[in-house]
């Protein structure tokens, strides 16, 4: 049981987080690629007089604001829904870290989730996992990338929920199958056929994912798209329009 002993030591720790290099990139990203220079403004101000004045105001007006996160955003789903692929572009637009539970969780047993599972079982794995990842809830706003079974889990999804915005990746199963059907690091595709197993795990799983606060489709568009669509779903979530607050009866 030394692998065990030292997944609990370990995870006593702090995570190792992909912070973004650039905060100035990051910065233009989530603002939707465009920045202001104080002194070039300034400069096309004055040189298109009134007109650029309005012009200038409107590009403004027109740029949305950076969003703001009270807490970290979960990315919840089977594997192959690509949570670490949008996961990545995601923190990079928000301007915040990414963190991929499955890697915290590597690097507090020592060893790959596969061996652990070998040698521990699923119940053990998944006692880790919860532990592991309400550590990483209880640190500043992050993007969180967790496993396919994470969520299932009862006792994690109570954690997520109250410590985080979730937001299901709903892929279909020919994208999931498209997805894993050459990876052979997945201890439950080890089970029998791929595409039965993934079939299965749908038909249980997916009910319960659709618990969480933002439901996106990964499709088999660009990634680059999806996360676009992410963001737009956390943005109407934390920034509703008067119109959605007048129907829920909310404040304006």
């Amino acid at each position: 049981m030394g692998t065990v002993k030292r997944f609990r030591e370990r995870n006593r720790g702090t995570t190792a987080a992909n912070y973004p290099t650039d905060a100035t990139a990051a910065i233009v990203a989530a603002q939707g690629g465009t920045i202001w220079s104080s002194g070039l403004n300034r400069q096309r101000l004055e040189s298109n007089g009134r007109m650029g004045d309005i012009q200038g105001a409107q590009i403004a007006m027109d740029v949305p604001s950076p969003l703001s996160l009270p807490r970290t955003v979960a990315l919840v789903g089977l594997m192959g829904a690509g949570k670490s692929a949008i996961g990545k572009r995601l923190a990079a637009r928000l301007g915040l870290p990414f963190v991929d539970a499955d890697d915290e969780i590597e690097r507090a047993a020592g060893c790959s989730i596969s061996e652990f599972f070998e040698k521990y079982g699923e119940q053990e794995f998944r006692a880790g996992e919860r532990r592991v990842i309400g550590r990483l809830l209880d640190q500043p706003p992050l993007v969180l990338s967790t496993g396919g079974g994470a969520y299932i889990d009862s006792e994690t999804r109570s954690l997520m929920r109250t410590k985080a915005i979730t937001v299901w990746l709903r892929a279909e199963l020919d994208v999931l199958f498209d997805r894993v059907k050459k990876r052979t690091h997945r201890p439950l595709l080890r089970q029998g056929d791929p595409r039965e197993i993934l079939d299965r795990l749908m038909q249980q799983r997916y009910p319960i994912y659709a618990e969480a606060d933002l439901v996106v489709d990964s499709t088999a568009q660009p990634a680059d798209r999806t996360t676009e669509q992410v963001i737009e779903a956390l943005r109407a979530y934390l920034q509703p329009s008067p119109g959605a607050q007048a129907e829920s009866g909310a404040p304006a």
